[in-house]
Parts: structure tokens; sequence; C-alpha cells
């Protein structure tokens, strides 16, 4: 099996595994919603990047210096139990690269439903950049 793109022709329709990238993120977010019989106070939202070690000579393989090995850097985003994202990524990038457009998703998607919930984030040291500490310091209208 092989994944592809969302346009497959009848030939390759039992070939292929076809995904909508876009859904499945959504998806995600509204089952962690629907898991909760009631509106939460409060959500923290964890996010890390940890090393997925390549053996091999997989396309985007790159060296990481901190863990030693050759890896991708997949970004996650928890909350408590529930996975919110999940990106493979190549590990020739900084830790935070693409957690404030994800957050911003998460986020905006989870107002839509509890537009009340006091929402928190938490992070590791790695974390610690401008762009992502501007984006959680910014009034509540900016990122909706």
């Amino acid at each position: 099996m092989e994944l592809t793109g969302a346009q497959v022709g009848g030939q390759e329709r039992y070939k292929k595994i076809a995904m909508d990238g876009d859904k499945i993120d959504r998806w995600m977010v509204d089952a962690f919603v629907r898991a909760h019989d009631t509106v939460p106070e409060e959500i923290v939202l964890d996010l890390d990047a940890t090393d997925d070690p390549i053996h091999g000579q997989q396309e985007g393989r790159f060296f990481h210096g901190y863990y030693r090995n050759y890896c991708y850097l997949p970004l996650y985003i928890f909350c408590g139990e529930h996975l919110l994202c999940a990106r493979l990524r190549q590990s020739n990038i900084d830790g935070t690269a693409g957690s404030v457009d994800e957050l911003e998703r998460i986020v905006c998607q989870i107002r839509q439903s509890w537009p009340d919930v006091s929402i928190i984030i938490r992070a590791d040291s790695g974390f610690c950049r401008d762009a992502l500490m501007d984006w959680c310091e910014a009034p509540a209208r900016s990122i909706m």
C-alpha cells in the first residue's frame, strides 16, 4: 500500500491509500471535544518535539546533533491523553517550526465549541522562541 494524494483514479483506487490531511486534523480536535460531557474550565495543550530515528537512507534524512542520530523531528500537541496534532518533520529545523500555525488552528477550532475555556500552552524551554511567546501573549481576539 502506498499513501497518495486525494485524487485517485479508478485504476489506483485499490492500490493506494487516499487521505485528506485537513479532514484528519479537524477530526482529531473534534474527537477531543466530543470526548467531554461538559465543557472544562481549563485545558492544557502540551507541545513536544522528539526524535524519530532513521535506519537507512530515507528521504529527508538529516543528522541531529542533540539526539546524535539521523532522525526525523516530529511535532506533537497533546491535551491530556488526547493527541491533537502529529507532524512528521525533517530534523534540520528548529524544534518549534510550525508550532504557532498548529496551535492557531487547534485553538480556533476548540474556541468554536468552547469559547470561554481557559487554555494554557505548556512546553519545555526548547519552545521558548519569540514567535511562540508573542502568539501566546497576543490578545484573544487576534488568535480567533
